[in-house]
């Protein structure tokens, strides 16, 4: 009898901490739901302190740090929330680098990072690491949507990435195939066809058709765009995008 209650003793704190981290997990998906994903990331973050190998919390506050970070007014806030996202990333390839969502997740942090970089040299090493990242969890996992919007935003940003990220093109491409608006439009095609409501990419790919000159197709596109359902605390300002944009093709 004695061993049974020492049994239950020792093992009550894991059935107490999974029950912990199963409710934190409900209430950081209910706060997305209910758009507020500073709320979210702080559960997410909770769950982390337990169970520092919780790869969706990972997942989720990479995913989080990258989207709260975007709307951070002050530049020095924004990187310290964009290398926290890289460094979730980094812990989430080091747990399992046999999996397509931490090389993504990479690919979105480093995304981030060469955004908020000003050294030209780093800017280079971030945008490399994007298509790397990509490219690994694609070979992975094919039909990762979130996997197929990074490569397909890669193509379309690189090619109109202003004249100082060209002048290191050599650079940027060595051992890596030119981008062009025709993969843009297949990695974005293939993300919408697993993805069909996801806003940002349904936009992305009506701007690679408009300027792959086929208005027709970019017109198609954000007409379904702008009746598309909103899901983050960001779509309705992309398909305000997406309405404006129908406007001056019309």
């Amino acid at each position: 009898m004695k061993l049974k209650w020492l049994i239950i003793l020792l093992f009550t704190p894991f059935v107490l901490l999974a029950q912990d981290a199963a409710q934190l997990m409900k209430e950081a998906i209910n706060f997305e739901y209910q758009f507020k994903e500073t709320e979210a990331l702080a559960k997410y973050k909770q769950i982390l302190i337990n169970e520092p190998n919780n790869m969706k919390a990972l997942l989720k506050s990479t995913e989080l740090s990258c989207s709260t970070g975007e709307r951070l007014p002050i530049k020095n806030d924004k990187r310290l929330t964009f290398e926290s996202a890289l460094s979730y990333a980094k812990r989430m390839l080091a747990i399992d680098s046999n999996n397509a969502n931490s090389y993504y997740a990479m690919a979105l942090a480093n995304s981030k990072m060469a955004e908020i970089e000003t050294e030209n040299k780093k800017i280079i090493a971030f945008i490399r690491d994007v298509k790397i990242n990509a490219d690994i969890a694609l070979k992975l996992n094919p039909n990762h949507a979130m996997a197929n919007f990074i490569e397909g935003k890669w193509q379309y940003d690189m090619i109109n990435y202003n004249w100082l990220k060209k002048l290191a093109a050599k650079t940027l491409y060595g051992g890596l195939a030119e981008p062009s608006l025709d993969n843009a439009i297949q990695y974005l095609e293939k993300c919408k066809s697993i993805e069909p409501y996801f806003v940002l990419n349904s936009l992305i790919l009506a701007k690679a058709y408009r300027d792959n000159n086929n208005p027709a197709k970019a017109i198609e596109t954000l007409q379904q765009t702008i009746k598309l359902p909103t899901r983050t605390i960001d779509d309705p300002a992309y398909k305000a995008e997406a309405q404006k944009l129908l406007d001056a093709l019309q």
